[in-house]
């Protein structure tokens, strides 16, 4: 790998980084820790939209992990402020949970089913019937059809759970129209972040426990990529995929050295 400049900020994967099953990975609260003293502009990044920064903050709290809530970076923050970008004070039909609706209306948007510019689809755990038929009737309509992220599955303790991606399938396979997916692995949710922290992408890293989407995504941005062994990727794992991380390690723990 070339040199790069010493990194100055850092932004990292929440679930198989800093947690996994509701439980601090061990280093988590040390690494939180000296980041906050240093200074350093950093972020926790989720694909989750389900949340809003608030409750996430408060979920962490209760796990012994301090993150402020504008350290926080969901894939509902970032669809919210791309629609905004693209569509000012425009109109969207959204299932998902607060996390996304509250984004959402902070960004000057009006929630509805007559006639949106947007079909957005989130993370929720009651899809209904009833929402999908009327989403895919308005894409079918005209509507555009955007998704916070391409997850196909989540964890749980009980086991793996549909997640964003499988339903947007669903609303494809019906429509015959592909979605825009904001969330990871799209560069642009990282760009965003960056934006948000005021980080430059020279001096960035990206902590993920996923090649397929932190790694590939804070690469494509132009950061640092720095591969966890406690998440979803096992090590035999990295060299399957065309690109790699800049590195390799066991844990967040062994980072903290490095702030």
């Amino acid at each position: 790998m070339a040199d790069r400049k010493p990194i100055e900020s850092w932004l990292t994967d929440m679930d198989g980084v800093l947690i996994h099953e509701g439980t601090p990975i061990p280093g988590a609260k040390e690494f939180l820790r000296k980041l906050q003293e240093s200074g350093k502009p950093f972020l926790v990044l989720t694909n989750n939209s389900i949340y809003t920064p608030r409750d996430l903050s408060a979920r962490l709290a209760g796990m012994g992990l301090d993150v402020p809530e504008e350290r926080i970076w969901t894939s509902a923050l970032a669809t919210a402020k791309f629609l905004k970008g693209q569509r000012p004070n425009g109109t969207a039909y959204v299932i998902g949970e607060a996390g996304l609706t509250t984004a959402l209306y902070q960004a000057g948007y009006v929630l509805t089913d007559n006639n949106p510019d947007y079909v957005v689809l989130g993370e929720t755990r009651t899809y209904s019937f009833e929402a999908l038929t009327k989403a895919i009737r308005l894409i079918n309509a005209g509507a555009r059809f955007i998704c916070t992220n391409p997850d196909e599955t989540g964890p749980s303790t009980e086991g793996v759970l549909p997640a964003t991606g499988s339903v947007a399938a669903l609303i494809t396979k019906a429509t015959g129209v592909e979605p825009y997916f904001v969330g990871k692995p799209n560069p642009l949710m990282m760009r965003e972040a960056l934006n948000s922290a005021g980080a430059h992408s020279e001096t960035a890293a990206m902590i993920g426990d996923r090649m397929d989407t932190d790694v590939v995504s804070g690469m494509e941005a132009g950061m640092e990529t720095i591969l966890v062994l406690t998440g979803l990727t096992a090590p035999e794992e990295v060299e399957r995929f065309p690109y790699r991380p800049t590195r390799v390690v066991k844990s967040i723990a062994d980072l903290i050295d490095e702030i």
